[in-house]
């Protein structure tokens, strides 16, 4: 078995875990959110903590129960803390704006970008060239950034373009003549 299918979950005080069957739905200050645990996977709760099973000793169950664990521990940390990503605009002329539900992105394009903001998922921009996306939910949060990213990723030879606020860009030497 996985070691991190081993460690168990310590449910915080402020969410409030419903298990019925093989749904478990999470509600805490920052939103709700629900899962269905794979039928490879057994769980128990004792007051505030899950532990987590796998149903036999196949290895397909043993590798389920290791990822349903996770994804059980990002949807309780979701609604208790939430997550958030940090993205980079570097260029000359490269602009972010927050218009209520929408994104307006300045790439250099000869058209402005409108990403429009799905739910559950806020965007904020601190200043013109630094964009927030947070959320509840991990996986929309990275999906939403990855979206955000994919209109202008960074080139290696200016690193010119959109980045996440901790990636590096490995530069490429200029062509020589």
């Amino acid at each position: 078995m996985s070691r991190i299918a081993k460690k168990p979950i310590e449910v915080p005080a402020a969410v409030n875990l419903t298990v019925s069957g093989q749904n478990i739905t999470a509600k805490g200050p920052k939103g709700e959110l629900s899962i269905t645990v794979h039928d490879d996977v057994t769980f128990e709760q004792n007051d505030n903590v899950l532990n987590f099973k796998p149903a036999n000793e196949e290895q397909a169950s043993m590798a389920m129960t290791g990822t349903m664990r996770s994804l059980v521990s990002n949807i309780v940390a979701g609604v208790n803390e939430g997550f958030q990503k940090k993205l980079n605009l570097v260029g000359v002329g490269y602009r972010a704006q927050s218009k209520g539900k929408t994104l307006s992105l300045s790439l250099g394009f000869s058209h402005p970008v409108d990403y429009p903001v799905p739910e559950g998922i806020t965007i904020e921009t601190p200043s013109q060239t630094e964009i927030v996306v947070s959320g509840c939910d991990k996986q929309k949060v990275g999906q939403v950034s990855a979206e955000i990213r994919a209109f202008r990723p960074p080139e290696p030879y200016k690193g010119k373009g959109v980045k996440y606020a901790d990636e590096h860009i490995i530069r490429k030497e200029a062509k020589k003549k």
